[in-house]
């Protein structure tokens, strides 16, 4: 099954633990996800980096984070070190990014025709945070109708462990794959996707 991994928003706003939109778990589950892009590089499967990048004055933002910007609190502007990926990861030659302004990696983004032109069938996510951007791509993966989708447990993070735990349960439940990163690279075996 051609498979890729979707890293998500492991950008210093939202792991730095004095940034402005911190996820309190985010550095924790750095090295899973670490691991897991070690894994996909290793086994050839494509990542595809998504991130968020905003305007300096917020015009692109949701209305809930509009005050934000309006109060000088503003995150992930493009061009700005807290839009970076955190330190310990990097997209190489020939990984893709995507860019999106949503907690969805497919809302208003190309990410969906990308996908289906790599003949993509199983969608495999990690990064932060699980309740919002993880919940919310893995929730239109389903709706696209990609035959799997695994997001993994440990290389995903919340503002607790209760939050994680709870949303981790959810996605069980519409069959959402919740392995760990390990899990993952042994269900891979030898197979290259």
């Amino acid at each position: 099954m051609t498979q890729v991994l979707l890293v998500i928003d492991m950008q210093n706003d939202f792991c730095l633990p004095d940034a402005v939109l911190c996820v309190k778990n985010a550095m924790g589950c750095l090295p899973k996800v670490i691991e897991a892009v070690d894994v996909a590089r290793a086994r050839g499967i494509p990542i595809v980096w998504v991130i968020r990048e905003h305007d300096p004055e917020g015009i692109d933002v949701e209305l809930f984070r509009a005050p934000m910007f309006k109060e000088g609190k503003s995150s992930t502007v493009k061009g700005t070190p807290g839009a970076a990926l955190v330190a310990g990861l990097e997209v190489r030659p020939g990984e893709r990014v995507v860019v999106k302004k949503r907690f969805s990696a497919f809302f208003d983004t190309e990410l969906h025709r990308v996908l289906q032109r790599m003949g993509i069938q199983r969608v495999v996510i990690c990064g932060v945070q699980t309740p919002n951007c993880i919940r919310g791509t893995a929730w239109d993966a389903i709706a696209l109708d990609y035959p799997q989708v695994t997001v993994l447990s440990d290389g995903t993070a919340s503002a607790s462990e209760e939050v994680q735990a709870a949303n981790l349960h959810d996605m069980r439940h519409v069959k959402i794959d919740t392995p760990s990163v390990a899990e993952w690279a042994a269900q891979l075996g030898s197979s290259a996707t």
